[in-house]
């Protein structure tokens, strides 16, 4: 008699992020480590609750999920993104780069609390 396989896990939580030009981008939210394929090219936030229970974008960042949600491999932001507290990363596969960068900056026009000091995102011309 062969054991019956366990169901499939349940498909992450989803939040919903609006841009300035009204587009509704829906995000699968992870726990803080998050671990990813590489390979899998995306958008991504880095998130906290507040006390009201609403998600406070960190850094707001998009390229290879594997790499650039990994706090460890980021020197620069990682530090920054740790001390504001960020406990989830928000992320979709999104595989064009042209629209990963649309994104990114439609996004971060709306957030602009993800902006430094009170985020992590530095000007639009070092998003590194």
């Amino acid at each position: 008699m062969s054991a019956i396989p366990p169901p499939p896990p349940p498909p992450p939580p989803t939040c919903v992020w609006g841009g300035t030009n009204g587009r509704q981008y829906t995000f699968y939210i992870f726990q803080l480590p998050a671990s990813f394929n590489p390979g899998q090219p995306g958008n991504y936030i880095f998130t906290r609750l507040n006390d009201q229970g609403l998600w406070v974008p960190i850094y707001i960042g998009e390229g290879d999920l594997a790499t650039r949600t990994n706090l460890a491999l980021r020197p620069r932001k990682g530090p920054c993104i740790r001390a504001r507290g960020a406990t989830h990363v928000h992320c979709h596969r999104n595989d064009l780069e042209a629209d990963r960068l649309a994104e990114e900056k439609d996004l971060l026009r709306r957030y602009t609390n993800a902006y430094q000091p009170y985020g992590c995102n530095a000007p639009l011309s070092d998003v590194s």
